[in-house]
Formats: structure tokens, sequence, C-alpha cells
């Protein structure tokens, strides 16, 4: 490390700046896992239980592209700065991307059996709304992941260009879904009811993340302080 700059403060600039990249580091860990454990085990699932492809091959080559844009802009984010130093506890990220993870995929099945079994809706349509449902509650595991053990309207808040991107890319996925853009065209009102059921699912998921990640571990870290240790 090279200090060009008069006075200590440059060290804690430093070290204030490497806590909020491995803060951004785990976000990215935490929602990478948590989204491969949606997404495979659901897809696993249904294909050698219901012989039934929720998506087709070009819907999962149009979430991979989409869900890469937001991905990127968590090197962005406003993190938060640990007030000691920091180390990877690979239990708590594995824990915490499980639980969202698994919460992900009893919800997709919740809504293919609304979609496919209670309304008897087409195929197309089926893998329509799935595909819809995995893109809009997949980015809003960003802002889940982000905040660890806490809730997601804690601070610190998503900074501009990931928040952006976050609601770009969902936008961008419901008029592919509501206009049969590489799939087949459900309109608005369906596509409405499945962001309102990701809303919900939201909202839950984060209720159910801060109650079982504390009562796995009881003493949480505490929020920063704003005083930075070295120790």
């Amino acid at each position: 490390m090279v200090l060009t700059n008069p006075g200590l403060s440059v060290i804690i600039d430093a070290i204030e700046q490497s806590r909020m990249i491995f803060r951004r580091m785990e976000s990215y860990a935490v929602y990478r896992i948590a989204e491969t454990v949606r997404v495979l085990v659901f897809l696993a699932t249904c294909i050698l239980l219901l012989n039934f492809y929720p998506v087709t091959a070009v819907m999962i080559v149009v979430l991979a592209i989409i869900n890469d844009i937001p991905i990127m802009m968590i090197a962005y984010d406003n993190a938060e700065v640990a007030p000691t130093p920091v180390r990877w506890q690979m239990n708590r990220v594995f824990e915490l991307a499980t639980i969202l993870g698994l919460l992900g995929v009893v919800e997709s099945f919740i809504l293919l059996w609304i979609a496919r079994e209670y309304l008897q809706l087409p195929p197309g349509v089926v893998q329509t709304l799935i595909f819809l449902k995995l893109a809009v509650a997949g980015h809003l595991t960003i802002y889940l992941a982000r905040t660890g053990q806490h809730h997601f309207w804690e601070r610190p808040y998503p900074a501009p260009v990931l928040f952006a991107t976050t609601e770009a890319t969902q936008l961008a996925a419901t008029v592919l879904a509501v206009y049969g853009i590489f799939m087949t065209a459900v309109g608005w009102v369906p596509a409405l009811l499945v962001w309102g059921f990701a809303l919900a699912c939201f909202i839950a998921n984060d209720l159910v993340k801060v109650v079982l990640f504390r009562r796995i571990h009881p003493y949480t870290e505490q929020r920063p302080s704003g005083k930075v240790s070295a120790a």
C-alpha cells in the first residue's frame, strides 16, 4: 500500500473501503447461492416429479442475461462498514442463502399450482407466469441478500445505480411477458398479479429471514456504530 496523502486519515479510509468491498462480496455470494438453489431446485423438481418444464430454454437464457445486469451493480452498492475486522463466515453465508433459496422454491411451486391446477391455464401461459415470477422475485432477492440478517428497509439503502438497474430489468422482463416476446403473451392483468404475489413473498421472506437467522444466531452482530477499529 502506497500512502500519498498527508496524515493518517487515509489509512482509516482504506480500511473502510476494504470492509465495504468485503460486504459487497458477501452480498454477491449470498445472492448467487440463493438464486442457484431457487432456480435449479425448482426446475429439477418440476421436471423429475411433475414431468413439466416450468420455463423454456429461451426463458432460461433471458433470465441469465437480465440477472447479470443488476448483479454487476452490487460492486457499486452502498455497503455498511463493519466496526471491527471482518472475515469470511461461510456458515452464515450458506445459511442465509439456503433460507432465501428454499423460500423461493416453495413460492414458485405455489404459483405453479395456482396457475396449472387451480386456474388450469395453458402450458405456455403457465411458463410465462413462472418466468416473470422468477425474474421479479429473483431481483427482489438482491435487496434481501444485501442486508444480511437485517430488514431490507434498514440502512444503508441501495445505491441508485443498483436500484435503477434492478427495477429496469424487472420492467424489461415484464414487457417480454406481457407482449409475448420469446414466449406466450399473458397481458397486463396477469403480469400485475404476479408482481403482487412476488412483492407479498418479498415482505414475508424478509420477516422469515430475520426471525430464522436470529434464532440460529441469537447474538447477531450489531449495526456499525460509525467508528472503525483496526484491531
